[in-house]
């Protein structure tokens, strides 16, 4: 049975969900009240989980202009020791950097070539109707649309959430993280990923990852704590360019690119929201990103996904509410709960650096963490016996054949 279906928000876990839905021959509509290509405030890093689930959806890189694989990273212990990783340079892209910019656009227009209808610059404003059999739906600048469900992937703040009056009041995230541009990179970091694990920072980090052209995406992400203000976090975020093993890696003459940026990152799918009634909740709407790394794109597809299926599968809201929560449990849930677990042990100085001590130990220790730590298999797929395979850390990673 063919159903229609509203998705509000054009990001990586709306654009999911719609191709997802499309292929299993539902009536899918995306609204989004930004126009593409805008810019989003990210880290642009993309695991092998993200690289898998994006292949899987057909979607082809060279969309984006400014793609970059990477498969050398250098991690750096709050001892100040640097631990050398490689992931497998061949067999597939394990590790890629795509700014959000292009990304998005790409993936957006990705859902138009395979006829999926998307308005760009019409919000969501409010539901008029909302009942056991239909939901009607006001957007701004066009008629009111009535359907069976709504899809919200609409970040953090969401205003469908909001309307349905379900929001977290003083809710700021979990983490937050600070983002900019760098060109002139003439250091490692031109063609490395670089994660530091400054002692300050615990059990946050900060990254730069490459970019073409002699470019990368620089930031950190620090746990929201009572004793880390905005004036901290700033400070904080002008010392970093300062460091000399920071300057070392990006060159001596590298130039900071317009503003930076910062934003908040959510991460609670364990207590969010995650529906009500005819209305699913995914991606940062459903506060679906990594609690360990602040990842969460492909968190986002993931949600984006099994909203689809769930969509799909059952017959009734409930039902459909009931499915998809049962997805998340199966998933996400488990990963979230050992990253958390594993975001208390980091937060501790000592036990930071004794964890990469261990990493460091050999050739075996440094490639399996690697691949973990980059999502080639779930976070928590050592405690979860009903994930294990023959191929465990040993697939190839995605778009092996291009």
């Amino acid at each position: 049975m063919s159903r229609r279906v509203l998705i509000v928000g054009a990001g990586p876990s709306g654009t999911a969900c719609a191709a997802t839905l499309h292929q299993l021959g539902h009536d899918v509509t995306v609204i989004d009240k930004a126009v593409f290509p805008r810019d989003k405030c990210c880290g642009d890093g993309l695991t092998t989980n993200a690289l898998r689930i994006l292949e899987s959806l057909q979607f082809d890189p060279s969309r984006v202009l400014d793609w970059q694989n990477c498969s050398e990273i250098e991690v750096r212990s709050p001892s100040g020791k640097p631990i050398h990783l490689n992931l497998p340079p061949d067999n597939g892209i394990f590790a890629a950097i795509a700014p959000r910019e292009q990304l998005d656009y790409a993936l957006v227009q990705h859902c138009r070539d395979m006829g999926i209808t998307i308005h760009e610059g019409h919000g969501f404003v409010s539901f008029p109707s909302h009942n056991a059999d239909a939901i009607t739906v006001e957007i701004d600048g066009l008629d009111l649309m009535t359907v069976d469900y709504v899809v919200a992937a609409d970040g953090m703040w969401s205003p469908v959430r909001k309307s349905l009056g379900l929001n977290s009041t003083g809710y700021l995230g979990e983490w937050h993280a600070f983002r900019q541009y760098v060109g002139n990179v003439t250091g490692s970091a031109a063609t490395q990923i670089h994660v530091w694990f400054e002692k300050d920072l615990l059990p946050g980090y900060a990254w730069s990852f490459p970019l073409p052209g002699n470019r990368a995406n620089f930031g950190y992400g620090i746990l929201r704590t009572s004793d880390r203000s905005t004036k901290f976090m700033n400070d904080t975020w002008r010392d970093l360019f300062s460091r000399p093993h920071i300057v070392e890696a990006l060159g001596p003459h590298f130039t900071p690119e317009d503003r930076h940026t910062a934003w908040p990152i959510p991460a609670r799918i364990d207590s969010a929201v995650r529906s009500s009634g005819r209305v699913l909740f995914i991606g940062d709407a459903v506060c679906a990103t990594d609690t360990l790394t602040g990842e969460g794109i492909g968190q986002a597809l993931e949600t984006g996904i099994a909203a689809a299926h769930a969509i799909d599968e059952a017959t009734t809201p409930s039902e459909v509410r009931a499915a998809y929560c049962r997805q998340l449990d199966a998933t996400l849930l488990a990963d979230h709960r050992m990253s958390a677990a594993l975001s208390r042990v980091l937060a501790h100085q000592l036990l930071a650096r004794l964890v990469l001590a261990l990493v460091n130990t050999n050739d075996w220790t440094r490639r399996n963490f690697v691949r973990w730590m980059f999502e080639d298999e779930p976070r928590a797929a050592v405690l979860t016996p009903r994930r294990w395979h023959r191929q465990f850390l040993r697939r190839p990673g995605a778009y092996r054949a291009s």
